[in-house]
């Protein structure tokens, strides 16, 4: 009996020993892959850094564009409003050329009707010398 408990002892020790070999290689495995784990997630902290960095930069010239366009604009407004200041002036200048043509036309006429009126006369007068 004492033969059969050291064998026992022994079966369970050999199979204590391969358990133990396929939990090292098990554990083995899974530091590998924590390892890799590890180095992926440091990359990925690398990259989000740059990310960052880069959007920052972005963020920073998107502003500076922002207020070059708000700067132009700002120009195109000063110009916009020359434009509406020549635009009434030649509206002032071509209401006053309009008044003065409208005041002329008047005399234009008068002189045209003592013309016609003239020519009348002359007329008459040569049909009186012809007769």
């Amino acid at each position: 009996m004492n033969v059969i408990l050291y064998l026992s002892v022994a079966l369970i020790a050999i199979a204590f020993f391969i358990l133990v070999i396929y939990l090292v290689k098990t554990l083995k495995t899974v530091q590998g892959m924590l390892q890799s784990l590890t180095k992926t997630i440091e990359g990925i902290e690398k990259q989000m850094n740059e990310i960052g960095t880069e959007t920052t930069q972005l963020l920073h010239k998107t502003n500076a564009v922002a207020d070059d366009v708000q700067k132009k604009v700002e120009s195109l407004n000063a110009v916009f409003d020359a434009v509406k200041q020549v635009g009434a002036t030649v509206q002032t200048f071509n209401d006053s050329l309009t008044k003065k043509l409208t005041a002329n036309e008047q005399k234009v006429a008068q002189v045209v009707q003592w013309g016609n009126a003239l020519l009348e006369i002359w007329e008459k007068w040569k049909e009186k010398k012809n007769k």
